[in-house]
């Protein structure tokens, strides 16, 4: 007898199969003995009240029957030779649609701008020796994207854009952790998440996909309106029978050749801001309303704000509990911080990019530039933090409470950010239009979680990859161009997507849209 129940468990309880066995057993009306087989559908914490509780779903097998499997069967067969599919770029947006395009039976040609996943970490570990930039290998270019070395979360409310159980159980199937199929709020880890996209590779290239790095793209084939290749910065032509233009949302190089060959973008809603940083000891006392922490049982807590200020979104983003901050510069003269964590999120530091919500008419002195008029904006306040800081990747920060009350910060408490931070009144140069949003947003997270507005946190400067600035326009049927034939905007870079999950799922989608463009009877 296979039976599914809910029941809601202490943090203790809920920890280990010798706790919650018996509790099963019991509720079941059986002996522990006669159960042979335990699976965790479903599991979240309810923190909203002292009592803290874990609220699981089991598929519990009595009298010798196992629960059935759930998971999905991948046929990756061989392609080479097959109709090949150029996807640019080596993100999750990018990797899913190679494998979804080998599924369906094409050759995926992936070129990475940046470098494989091993070769991009000795660049990064360069980049924290010498604070030089490498543009095509760094925290956002390289195989796996600007996620690789990240929290790897998986969480999306963008669940109708594609079939998330899948996406899930791709990465578990390339090495991701148990957790992520039944956590309500599932992450990776920078430890785990790298060795998942080197597999997603593996398995791209035993398929006969191919997959080039240190491949950038600078160029576009064009027979009238209908895309037929590329051309790399060797300048070499690569010819395939569609594009799959999945670059990311920082590769801003893309969006002016795209602008300069009259090929259609258009400007969108982003948001920048800065990344805050307290203890995490703090955010747990918070988080779990206990002066003790979160105890031996819960997780690193971790928290979600949103607020109107003005008819604009304040809103936290990519909370990493237990992590650090990291440089996320892309090039000469750029200051950006993001967030990440390992598995464990063992650090004593609690980070999240607090970001302000930016449309098209906030930008009025931008407009000469027309539909890259935020790319420019992202630029300058890059370039204005990049001087605060010192020139040398040194984050200008500032004290939250003295962010709020306009002073600047004669002393700055500890961080995790390893090329250190320099006091700067960020409140005197950051944009009119985020700077007093994000103080009244401090101020109203602080009377929704009272302790978080304290002189103990510290913000850096600046957040401002949260999301692209630039939409790729394409129809909403076909996923292709609005112009040109056979150019699928993808992921996050063409503004249709926001984080792994979603890109992932915008990838698998833009591979099926390619074979109903090729088979439009199908």
């Amino acid at each position: 007898m296979i039976t599914e129940l809910d029941i809601v468990l202490s943090p203790k309880d809920a920890s280990d199969k010798k706790y919650y066995l018996p509790i099963l057993a019991k509720k079941l009306g059986v002996n522990v003995s006669q159960i042979h087989g335990i699976k965790i559908l479903r599991k979240s914490i309810d923190a909203r009240r002292r009592n803290i509780l874990v609220n699981l779903r089991f598929r519990v097998a009595c009298g010798g029957e196992f629960p059935q499997s759930e998971e999905f069967a991948f046929d990756y067969s061989n392609v080479a030779g097959e109709k090949k599919v150029i996807v640019v770029g080596a993100g999750p947006a990018g990797l899913f649609a190679a494998l979804r395009l080998i599924e369906l039976g094409y050759q995926p040609i992936v070129l990475e701008r940046g470098k494989s996943v091993e070769d991009r970490k000795k660049d990064l570990g360069e980049l924290h020796r010498t604070r030089n930039v490498n543009p095509d290998s760094n925290y956002s270019f390289g195989e796996g994207g600007a996620g690789t070395f990240s929290d790897g979360k998986l969480y999306t409310r963008s669940k109708k854009r594609g079939d998330l159980k899948k996406i899930l159980n791709v990465l578990h199937f390339h090495g991701a952790q148990d957790d992520i199929l039944f956590d309500a709020h599932p992450h990776i880890g920078t430890d785990v998440l790298p060795k998942v996209i080197v597999r997603i590779r593996e398995n791209i290239l035993k398929a006969g996909g191919q997959v080039h790095f240190s491949t950038k793209v600078v160029d576009y084939v064009l027979e009238g309106d209908r895309i037929c290749g590329v051309i790399t910065e060797s300048g070499e032509e690569i010819v395939g029978e569609g594009v799959i233009l999945a670059t990311g949302h920082s590769a801003r190089d893309v969006y002016r050749k795209l602008h300069k060959r009259g090929i259609e973008i258009e400007a969108k809603s982003f948001a920048m801001g800065v990344r805050i940083e307290h203890s995490q000891e703090l955010i747990d006392q918070i988080q779990y309303h206990n002066p003790a922490g979160r105890g031996d049982y819960l997780p690193a807590a971790s928290y979600s704000f949103v607020h109107q200020v003005e008819d604009r979104g304040v809103y936290s983003f990519c909370m990493c509990p237990g992590g650090v901050i990291v440089p996320a510069a892309t090039g000469d003269r750029q200051q950006v911080v993001n967030g990440m964590s390992s598995s464990n999120r063992n650090t004593a530091f609690a980070n999240s990019g607090m970001a302000v919500e930016i449309r098209t008419r906030d930008l009025k002195e931008y407009q000469q530039y027309g539909a890259l008029a935020g790319l420019y904006f992202q630029e300058e306040l890059e370039e204005r933090a990049f001087v605060e800081g010192g020139e040398n990747l040194t984050a200008p920060a500032q004290r939250m409470n003295d962010f709020v009350n306009g002073k600047k910060s004669s002393s700055l408490p500890k961080t995790s950010y390893q090329p250190g931070i320099v006091s700067s009144p960020m409140h005197e140069w950051l944009p009119e239009h985020i700077r007093f949003r994000l103080q009244e947003g401090f101020k109203v997270f602080g009377q929704k979680s009272k302790g978080f507005l304290t002189n103990e946190a510290v913000i850096l400067g600046v957040e401002s990859r949260t999301s692209s600035p630039v939409r790729i326009p394409r129809e909403r049927e076909s996923f292709q161009h609005i112009r040109i034939e056979g150019l699928f905007p993808c992921g996050e870079g063409a503004g249709y997507a926001g984080g792994i999950v979603s890109a992932a799922m915008d990838g698998e989608q833009c591979a099926d849209a390619f074979d109903r463009y090729q088979n439009p009877n199908k």
